[in-house]
């Protein structure tokens, strides 16, 4: 999207705007008799900084709630489903898909004040927190105790494990440990109607009834809101270590990617950068053979520090049969955050550096990689575009960082980002990986979802969310529910 304006495509008639109703003096009291004063705010300077998250898709709040505790949650989406007002719940902003922003205007639900770790409990290797924690906050307190919360993603030290629950967030480690549904044992719920459920165990196992925590997570806020979370913890690897591998081109990095995982080789991470990325953050790291190189692979092995050397030293014989030009080891932890800390400016140096700019996070099969990147050329070329590659090659989630210059018309741009959506969609792929449907993505939703796929989730949410009041027009237009 355009960095400064809601895209056209997103905007709404009359006709197909739900009929909310409006917060009147009424409604306000009632809400600061249910919540407490302090919990209600119309301060225009509050309102401006719930209005959008990350993905600078605004919308406009009549109120924002701070909430500290369950029971005002509860409170809240009572009141919600009897007025019938939206609601948007809202963890630190930081997603890409405009899953945060109030597009209905009506009420912003901020969680970040709920935002204690209850219980890490050793024994059990459980962590029970609220939804507002950081989640680099819940993987110092499990390392604490000796133990590891995997789920990692690009924003853990700003957002928050509550919006990385509903967005069923990713991250480098998934490759060897999974998303953050893997981690997930049980939710307390708040649901459109202010009824609080309890989904999921305690217990590593648990198969009574219908799997509703796998549901909820991963649902954008469209189904109920988080108030609490049980986690899966793991014994915290002993070591870690780290090899820079310098390619040519890209499609010998994927190769090479495919070469490590079917040589039965389970690296802890696998991160690349293509040739543009390279030069807009070559400078900034550790070595200086990287800044000509057409592609960069950043393999990390953890565990058994013995065990973990011998596997770095294949994964890099491996990279090296497949055409790396350099194999450099990091084994330091000094170096390794360097180069962390430059893998996660990428995306910001390409959104400064672009007019136009869509940041999109798609997932091809393994093995169709290096085909997929092959025909970005040809793509750029075709609809005059410049797209940065950069993500989770072991698991096949590539970033597109699509942008264009100023006086590149929209539609055009639409029409390329569709092309790269629908080659994603022939070899097998998803349109997103980890950031999740909201808004950004919704109309692209037909591509890959049919008709009755989409009925029978529509009808899931009218079954917990009869009004439509809880994150409307997120995933789905509200327009698919009339």
């Amino acid at each position: 999207m355009q960095k400064t304006d809601l895209p056209k495509k997103l905007s709404m008639s009359d006709k197909t705007r739900p009929p909310y109703q409006a917060l009147t003096p009424e409604i306000l009291a009632a809400l600061r008799d249910a919540l407490g004063p302090e919990a209600v705010s119309t301060h225009p300077e509050k309102l401006g900084e719930c209005a959008q998250d990350a993905s600078h898709t605004r919308g406009v709040p009549e109120v924002v709630i701070t909430a500290r505790c369950e029971e005002q949650v509860v409170r809240l989406l009572d009141l919600a489903h009897r007025y019938r007002f939206p609601v948007t719940p809202r963890g630190m902003g930081t997603g890409l898909a405009g899953g945060a922003s109030p597009i209905h205007g009506g009420v912003v639900l901020s969680l970040a004040a709920m935002n204690r770790i209850l219980t890490v409990d050793p024994v059990n290797l459980i962590a029970v927190v609220e939804p507002g924690v950081v989640t680099a906050e819940v993987k110092r307190a499990a390392k604490a105790h000796g133990l590891y919360y995997p789920p990692d993603p690009a924003s853990l030290d700003t957002c928050s494990i509550g919006g990385n629950a509903a967005t069923n967030a990713g991250g480098p480690s998934c490759v060897k440990y999974g998303v953050t549904r893997d981690y997930i044992l049980g939710l307390d719920v708040v649901l459109p109607t202010g009824r609080l459920i309890r989904t999921g165990v305690l217990t590593r196992k648990g198969v009574v009834g219908y799997d509703l925590t796998r549901l909820i997570v991963g649902s954008e806020g469209t189904l109920g809101v988080i108030t609490k979370l049980i986690l899966k913890l793991i014994p915290h690897p002993p070591a870690v270590t780290t090899l820079v591998a310098l390619f040519p081109d890209m499609t010998h990095a994927m190769k090479a990617v495919t070469g490590i995982l079917t040589a039965g080789l389970v690296p802890a991470a696998v991160e690349f950068l293509d040739r543009r990325c390279l030069e807009l953050v070559g400078d900034l790291l550790p070595f200086e053979e990287a800044q000509d190189a057409g592609s960069f692979l950043l393999v990390e092995a953890d565990g058994h520090p013995e065990v973990i050397a011998r596997e770095i030293e294949r994964m890099g014989l491996v990279c090296v049969d497949h055409g790396a030009r350099e194999v450099l080891m990091a084994p330091d932890a000094a170096k390794r955050d360097r180069l962390w800390a430059v893998r996660k400016e990428v995306s910001l140096r390409i959104e400064h550096s672009a007019a136009v700019y869509i940041p999109e996070d798609v997932v091809v099969p393994l093995g169709e990689i290096a085909g997929f990147i092959q025909c970005i050329p040809e793509m750029e070329a075709r609809f005059d575009l410049k797209i940065y590659c950069f993500g989770h090659a072991g698991d096949g989630n590539i970033h597109l960082n699509i942008t264009a210059c100023e006086e590149c018309r929209p539609e055009q741009v639409e029409e390329g980002v569709r092309a790269l959506l629908a080659e994603v969609l022939r070899r097998g792929g998803t349109i997103s990986g980890e950031h999740g449907v909201g808004v950004a993505k919704q109309r692209y939703l037909p591509m890959e979802l049919d008709p009755e796929s989409i009925r029978l989730q529509m009808g899931l949410k009218r079954l917990f969310d009869p009004h439509f009041i809880l994150n409307p027009g997120k995933i789905f237009p509200w327009s698919e529910a009339l």
